[in-house]
């Protein structure tokens, strides 16, 4: 890029404005390719590959002549146009409140809005309704437009856009949620419908934002059950959680080919609790995005259990919640953390409670310390 730099510089040559114009075509090629194929393995290099050319397009702005400017007033040379954003998200006393003590870590400014946007999916919806248009409104201050064509697809059993992209001076993808994704992918293509139809799109997600979100955690028993640990920095544990994810659909699956209602449903308990066992810390909202996301495994659940109801058997789930004393007695082999929620509280129910034909299956929880 060195040199095509330099050739673009010079002023009154026909070679840098044809390369110029060359660049230009190339970047709106690639546009609309990233446009028509969101699925292409080389996006993200292409991503990359948008951000140069963009910069190498940018006409030199000479900076203004200041008086009695010193080392300190001169910017930075890496400096982020989304700085402004960065510094109002880090001082929000209601959102420390929810995410805890974790400062923005991003160094560019395409992650940067990223881990914005997807640190807003674990707090309430109007919090996060009212920062992902403050969010917009600052990118806007610095020269970025909204971009909803240029999304990373999820696949999942609905179409939601899940946060817009940016374009302008500051590029970056977005987030969707694709029905058609999940249709292409080998895992629903015998599973076309149903109860599995919707656990595929619940199960391919969790493996997804386990690869985009390195704030994620476990807290499965069955993988290590002494602690909530971190995906991102224990790529061995990450396999293992992955690996049970997959072995439990697989069980799932069989139970539902059976169509014996009680395995069946101690199968979605078990597909359950690996999927409210993806969490963060502190945990998500209940009524946040993510904590709405992983609520569908519950209504399924419940479903499930109405299925074994009506076929004779005496069936009883309980999600846990409220004071950690009221419910301990349903519970065993709990976390302990010592931040977000209300202390002595239930911070998010990993495994639910349940009684089947008089036989009691305890529930597990994570729950905030009472200092």
């Amino acid at each position: 890029m060195q040199h095509l730099h330099q050739l673009l510089k010079i002023e009154n040559s026909k070679l840098a404005q044809l390369l110029r114009f060359s660049l230009y075509g190339l970047e709106a090629t690639l546009n609309q390719a990233r446009t028509e194929f969101p699925l292409d393995p080389g996006s993200e290099i292409c991503d990359e590959v948008l951000q140069e050319l963009h910069s190498l397009l940018q006409p030199a702005v000479a900076a203004p002549l200041q008086q009695d400017s010193g080392w300190e007033d001169m910017p930075l040379p890496n400096a982020l146009k989304l700085s402004h954003l960065r510094e109002a998200f880090d001082s929000d006393p209601e959102l420390g409140y929810y995410l805890g003590n974790s400062p923005l870590q991003s160094q560019t400014d395409s992650d940067l809005w990223n881990e914005i946007q997807r640190k807003l999916l674990r707090v309430p919806e109007d919090l996060a309704t009212s920062w992902r248009q403050r969010s917009l409104a600052l990118a806007q201050e610095a020269g970025a437009r909204e971009n909803n064509s240029n999304l990373y697809q999820l696949p999942f059993f609905r179409d939601e856009i899940i946060y817009p992209g940016l374009s302008g001076t500051v590029r970056a993808r977005g987030l969707c949620l694709s029905q058609k994704a999940l249709s292409n992918s080998e895992i629903v293509q015998n599973n076309e419908s149903g109860n599995l139809y919707l656990l595929a799109g619940l199960l391919l997600i969790c493996i997804k934002f386990i690869e985009l979100d390195p704030d994620l955690h476990h807290a499965l028993k069955s993988v290590f059950g002494f602690d909530v640990i971190s995906l991102y920095s224990n790529p061995e544990q990450q396999n293992q959680y992955i690996n049970a994810l997959g072995d439990r659909f697989e069980r799932t699956q069989k139970a539902e080919e059976n169509a014996e209602p009680l395995l069946t449903l101690r199968a979605w308990i078990d597909m359950d609790e690996a999927i409210h066992s993806l969490v963060f810390v502190p945990p998500a909202e209940r009524y946040s995005w993510w904590g709405k996301l992983q609520q569908e495994s519950r209504r399924i659940l419940k479903k499930v259990a109405d299925q074994a109801n009506a076929a004779g058997y005496e069936v009883r789930i309980r999600q846990l919640s409220g004071l950690y004393a009221d419910i301990c007695a349903l519970s065993k082999d709990d976390l302990q953390l010592n931040c977000g929620g209300v202390p002595g509280e239930v911070l998010t129910c990993l495994r639910l409670y349940a009684r089947i034909n008089q036989e009691e299956s305890l529930g597990r929880v994570l729950f905030r310390s009472s200092r």
